[in-house]
């Protein structure tokens, strides 16, 4: 279980006891990727039911959305924010990562972050109480996409921290957590888990390949892209699906 805890201590806000933390758990925690997104989603989906009787519609999308970046620590959002700056400033290699290194955001940045955060709360906010599968299977699905990046495509910096990731991870140690991520769709959504599953694949594949022409590689914050548009494009799915 040190994986486990790693991958909720790195992914979430949520606080764990520094005894359930170890130095080596960081190593595995990429096959517990979407166990963590299952806690992330049961957390929305139950703000979500509890507040429904007691706030506006309007309301109580704004505050699950809020909910979920401060679960996350805007991590994610951070990392789309960055990729965007990079990607959208049309640079050469060299500089498109060091464009998506500076801790300042650029407009491209900051338009990005809002354009998903929009379509987050017009999703939730349509779909009303009927959203608590969506909201279940966004985050489920957005750590699946991380982990199948960090996987099947290169990462960038040969010393980073996402490559001693990939070196520790095996082809059944990704299969296995897959299993259980399509275990957990599967019982949030019955035969509709092939949606969420299917847009993981698509996304993750056509973001990689759009990135990896421009700067040869996957960064951290090309991860946190991936989850972002991953869990949009689900909630909008289940919009025209349900």
């Amino acid at each position: 279980m040190r994986g486990f805890w790693s991958a909720l201590a790195f992914l979430t806000r949520i606080p764990i006891p520094a005894r359930l933390l170890h130095s080596d758990g960081w190593r595995s925690s990429p096959v517990f990727y979407p166990a963590v997104g299952g806690v992330i989603g049961l957390c929305l989906a139950g703000f979500n039911w509890l507040t429904e009787p007691w706030l506006p519609p309007w309301i109580r999308t704004v505050l699950v959305v809020g909910v979920w970046v401060r679960l996350t620590g805007g991590l994610h959002l951070d990392g789309l924010m960055d990729t965007a700056d990079g990607m959208g400033a049309n640079r050469d290699r060299e500089q498109t990562l060091t464009i998506m290194k500076d801790s300042r955001v650029g407009a491209m940045g900051v338009l990005a972050a809002l354009f998903v955060i929009l379509v987050k709360m017009a999703a939730v906010h349509d779909m009303g109480l009927s959203a608590a599968a969506a909201l279940f299977s966004a985050p489920v699905a957005g750590r699946m996409a991380i982990l199948s990046a960090i996987y099947f495509w290169p990462y960038v910096r040969q010393d980073g921290v996402g490559s001693q990731l990939k070196a520790a991870l095996t082809g059944w140690q990704v299969a296995g957590a897959y299993a259980f991520g399509i275990i957990l769709l599967a019982v949030a959504d019955g035969w509709l888990a092939m949606l969420p599953l299917t847009i993981t694949l698509v996304v993750t594949v056509w973001m990689a390949r759009r990135v990896i022409r421009r700067i040869g590689g996957l960064t951290g914050d090309v991860y946190g892209a991936i989850v972002e548009v991953t869990e949009a494009t689900v909630l909008v799915a289940f919009c025209v699906w349900r």
